[in-house]
């Protein structure tokens, strides 16, 4: 059946019919007004964990979709009868079945329309800063945990961290009657594709790279097309704003901070993957977590402080958990909160600090190697190899044990 819109009610009961599916779009609406919803996820136990929903008031159940054919009856009679449910799946089509199964036997459920891909393809648009000389606009996939920003004043505008599909960029700068003039990657990104190439050759404006990152450093092969040059303390204007680039590495050893100044002296961070809101961007994957892990250090504990006033205001390239968002959905705090709320910004011995890290790194995601070989030009993917690569939530951060809620 057809998706409907959402109006601001709490019931799905009371805006959706009982064959209507939920939008991508009505369940973000519903996660960011923290409503309770009830996840029925029939995906295998490994994509659940994955890249599972998340939220402040989400509850789910992993009933794979293969158990309702082999034993309908017991996977129905392990569900909640007095709750709505969002039942998911990779595609949108197991979800819908099961759905129809359990609305037969008169439990309310309503299918997620075109399941977890739909999701992680689905891009939130809102406005960070709105001031006189200029305003900053977040561009998120939310269910994939990226962020990317556009800048714009004086009509001009920059576009830092460009995600994939570049279509959300050029609207927002030709809603606001501005040009594309600046395209920055803070780094050469591993867990998406960069739309930072495909921007540049759509609108001819200078595609920046630090050259350090221009090489795959696993297979040591230099990009295949031309780039701008960024450089520590490289300065750029754009409109009203002055912008100092501030080299950051450990993460990736190309890794730059966007550091703003507007006229009224606010300044504003784009931090890429050097520092997140609870956490930090870990350095193993170039395959070099040893090597990179005091240089990383260094940034955080050295640069960081040095280089960034107190009331910058943090904007990272990804987040953790959904719970980090700050009231309205929005990914940006100034660096003495982040301090106060990063755990990993507390003062520590930089060899604690490199050896705990180094023993607690995520598990490395074998398709990273290839997307840096695309955003390096190395290889072009068509669409459903380019949607195959970005399948589940990034995880370059570091695991945090912060459980402190924005």
């Amino acid at each position: 059946m057809p998706a409907t819109d959402r109006s601001d009610s709490p019931d799905l009961a009371q805006v959706l019919g009982p064959e209507q599916a939920v939008t991508p779009a009505m369940l973000y609406g519903d996660i960011l007004e923290h409503r309770p919803l009830f996840i029925l996820d029939v995906r295998n136990e490994e994509d659940v964990a994955r890249w599972p929903i998340e939220g402040h008031r989400i509850d789910t159940l992993n009933i794979p979709y293969y158990e309702f054919l082999e034993d309908e009856d017991t996977s129905v009679t392990r569900l909640p009868t007095n709750r709505e449910m969002i039942v998911v799946c990779a595609k949108g089509g197991a979800s819908d079945y099961v759905a129809e199964i359990l609305r037969g036997r008169g439990m309310r459920a309503h299918n997620l329309e075109g399941g977890m891909i739909a999701l992680g393809g689905y891009y939130d648009t809102r406005e960070i800063v709105s001031e006189p000389y200029g305003r900053i606009v977040q561009v998120s996939r939310l269910a994939r945990g990226d962020l990317s920003f556009v800048l714009i004043s004086g009509g001009e505008a920059l576009i830092v961290d460009p995600l994939r599909h570049i279509e959300h960029y050029l609207r927002v700068v030709e809603d606001a009657g501005a040009r594309i003039s600046l395209i920055f990657d803070t780094h050469a990104h591993a867990d998406h594709i960069s739309g930072g190439l495909a921007l540049a050759r759509e609108t001819g404006a200078p595609y920046y790279l630090h050259p350090y990152d221009a090489i795959h450093p696993m297979d040591m092969l230099p990009a295949r097309f031309g780039f701008e040059s960024l450089a520590d303390g490289q300065r750029h204007r754009l409109g009203q704003f002055e912008i100092e680039v501030v080299w950051f590495p450990g993460h990736t050893l190309g890794q730059v901070n966007f550091l703003a100044t507007a006229p009224s002296g606010q300044s504003f961070l784009w931090s890429g993957d050097g520092v997140f809101l609870h956490s930090f961007g870990r350095p193993d994957l170039g395959g070099k977590g040893e090597t990179w892990a005091p240089i990383l250090y260094d940034s955080l504990f050295e640069v960081l402080p040095r280089r960034v006033p107190e009331e910058a205001l943090l904007m990272p390239a990804h987040f953790g958990m959904f719970t980090e968002a700050r009231p309205g959905g929005r990914f940006a705090a100034p660096l003495s909160e982040v301090r106060r709320l990063n755990e990993w910004l507390s003062p520590q011995p930089k060899e604690a600090f490199v050896e705990y890290m180094l023993h607690h790194l995520p598990v490395f995601p074998p398709q990273y190697v290839q997307i840096k070989r695309v955003n390096l030009g190395l290889v072009e993917p068509d669409e459903t190899e380019a949607t195959e690569l970005e399948l589940g939530k990034n995880i370059c951060a570091l695991e945090s044990t912060q459980s402190t809620i924005l």
